[in-house]
């Protein structure tokens, strides 16, 4: 595939002025985004700006999805039938950070892909639908896992997403992860008087802090597990009645995180029995690693290298450590693909000095060079979506690959 298939190709050539046309619209949201930050299921203003030019572009938007007051699914094209693509947005941002993890440029890639694809199904009179899906607090509350609980991508064929970073890559290797609040309730008493009338809820946090580092030395060096004790007591001569400590495995493949959760609750267990005190332990969303479907990332790529963009080979890319996403649970339930793009230069140069969930990222992603790299993305992925509407075969060599990697 080379550049001039955005010339002489008209799906090409209507992705590309679509995008182009909307460039200086989704600059703005762009930045309004970036300069008012707003952290999980607090993300009205975003939501508002995003879901009125949705609608001021022809979609029919749904408010308030799930339950989640700044969720929002925007929808266009024949809804009787045929393919239905969906697309995801994010737009919360990071505590005292904002948005260090570029979720401004997330928030326009998705409309910048549902754009196009809208265009060209109404242009051609394809029997399609698209769905953007606007998905609140990524980083905290796992927006995604909620509407996916609800239904929300009920009859979705295949959903994708952008995310910006440091480098290109399509088969990020992002962790399965989970996180543990664990609660240890015992019995105060003062610590100088009559200590031995106390039931120490703090001994019991710091031997599951104590045996949880005991425990790295048995786990696999690809999977990590963290904590904090939020809350270890009220005062230094009263015997802590309450502690609260946050735990978080994660590992290459929800199999192995679902294996170091039973040897997590085996350490809070025993911290309890050894004490005690009683225990509450509650798991937040189980986080699910992402199931890059290859058919879908081989045409992302193929039209990146059209722009002139190269990756690095397929286990290199694997062998890079990364965060966690809730993307990962729609890649178990419908074929996916989560590709990370270069904000930072177009030239395909990886720059790892400047991270994710930094101040420097944070800089990075209100640039134009961001902007260039957003859309440029966004045409690639728009084309993957519509190569599953304008070809069957390839659409079910897609869900062939799913049914067999689920």
């Amino acid at each position: 595939m080379t550049a001039d298939m955005w010339r002489s190709n008209k799906y090409y050539k209507c992705v590309y002025d679509t995008i182009e046309d909307a460039s200086d619209d989704l600059r703005t949201l762009s930045l309004k985004i970036h300069d008012n930050p707003e952290t999980g299921l607090k993300e009205f203003k975003s939501h508002a700006w995003l879901t009125e030019y949705l609608a001021s572009k022809g979609f029919t938007v749904e408010q308030g999805k799930s339950g989640l007051q700044t969720a929002f699914i925007a929808r266009a094209g024949d809804k009787s039938g045929g393919v239905t693509i969906g697309i995801c947005s994010e737009y919360d941002a990071l505590p005292g950070i904002g948005h260090a993890c570029g979720h401004n440029l997330i928030a326009i890639s998705g409309i910048a892909t549902a754009l196009a694809i809208k265009a060209v199904i109404e242009k051609f009179n394809l029997p399609a639908q698209i769905k953007l899906f606007g998905t609140p607090s990524e980083e905290h509350d796992a927006g995604k896992i909620t509407m996916l609980d609800a239904g929300d991508f009920e009859g979705v064929d295949v959903c994708m997403m952008l995310h910006g970073a440091p480098s290109d890559i399509i088969y990020t290797p992002f962790l399965s992860l989970n996180v543990a609040i664990v609660e240890y309730f015992g019995k105060a008493s003062h610590a100088s008087t009559t200590p031995w009338e106390g039931i120490n809820a703090l001994d019991a946090a710091m031997e599951v802090y104590t045996n949880i580092g005991l425990m790295r030395q048995q786990i696999r060096p690809d999977c990590r597990v963290h904590g904090i004790i939020e809350n270890g007591g009220q005062a230094a001569n009263i015997i802590p009645e309450y502690t609260r400590s946050i735990y978080i495995a994660r590992a290459p493949k929800t199999s192995q995180v679902e294996e170091l959760m039973i040897k997590f609750e085996k350490v809070f267990k025993a911290a309890a029995d050894s004490t005690g005190c009683k225990l509450k332990i509650t798991w937040r969303h189980l986080i699910k690693d992402i199931l890059t479907n290859g058919q879908l990332s081989g045409k992302f790529e193929q039209v990146m290298n059209s722009f002139g963009v190269k990756y690095a080979p397929k286990e290199e890319q694997r062998s890079k450590l990364s965060g966690s996403t809730d993307m990962g649970n729609l890649t178990y339930a419908m074929p996916g693909i989560h590709p990370m793009f270069n904000i930072l230069n177009l030239k395909g140069v990886d720059d790892m000095r400047v991270g994710l969930h930094t101040k420097e990222f944070e800089a990075a992603a209100a640039l134009p060079t961001a902007h260039v790299a957003t859309l440029r993305a966004s045409k690639a992925l728009a084309m993957t979506g519509i190569e599953c509407i304008i070809d069957p075969k390839f659409l079910q060599r897609v869900k062939e690959e799913f049914k067999q990697s689920v």
